[in-house]
């Protein structure tokens, strides 16, 4: 295996890994918080890693596409946090914090990430390894947190959308949960959601991170 390679999954692994995990624990906890202990019986509110994890979508499709576009891109996912939405105490508004909370959890764990290579440059600490670290650490969760917000089911901004939308629109648009994923994967192939979405969104979210840890980069 290419040297690059391997340092290029070593860089990823730990941000990835973090950002797909404390994701779906993130639905967990505000589910359970909201009424719907489901995925806390199944032992699925937890930032273990092996309970998130799914062998395809975590493991084998992201290294698919990272060898058929030779780097360019790399898409995966985990075991879905399961949520009985009829449990919330308020089902309608409750889905709408259980899905924006995965996103949510993505962009605050970019800003850590975004602290981190700052105490990295703070400390005088240039080994390589960990600044592309950092740096992948802000990435991955930016893009993870906005590809999961583009408004259609089964991401979590179709469910944001569906609890804002009135009863008859909301239903109309779950009826297309079951082709979602398959929409959604043309849109990237094609670079439609990347050109429309992705980037605007991810540059938003650079210069977010950005505006806050300026003033603490000034301090030092």
């Amino acid at each position: 295996m290419d040297s690059s390679l391997i340092q290029t999954i070593a860089v990823y692994a730990l941000p990835v890994i973090f950002a797909i995990t404390l994701h779906e624990a993130a639905h967990g906890y505000v589910a359970r918080w909201l009424g719907d202990n489901t995925a806390y019986v199944l032992g699925r509110v937890s930032v273990n890693p092996m309970r998130h994890i799914d062998p395809l979508g975590t493991i084998a499709i992201p290294l698919l596409l990272y060898f058929a576009t030779s780097g360019a891109f790399m898409f995966g996912y985990a075991k879905p946090v399961p949520v009985a939405f009829g449990n919330l105490r308020n089902p309608r508004w409750g889905s709408l914090w259980v899905a924006a909370a995965g996103p949510a959890c993505n962009f605050v764990q970019a800003l850590v990430w975004g602290l981190i290579g700052v105490a990295l440059a703070v400390g005088g600490i240039d080994e390589p390894f960990f600044t592309r670290m950092a740096a992948a650490g802000v990435g991955v969760n930016l893009v993870l947190g906005v590809l999961n917000l583009f408004p259609l089911p089964p991401l979590d901004g179709g469910r944001v959308l569906m609890a804002l939308l009135p009863p008859r629109q909301s239903i109309a648009l779950s009826r297309l949960e079951p082709y979602g994923f398959f929409i959604v994967m043309a849109l990237v192939m094609t670079g439609t959601l990347t050109r429309y979405w992705l980037s605007p969104l991810v540059t938003l979210g650079y210069g977010a991170i950005t505006a806050i840890l300026t003033p603490l980069v000034s301090l030092f």
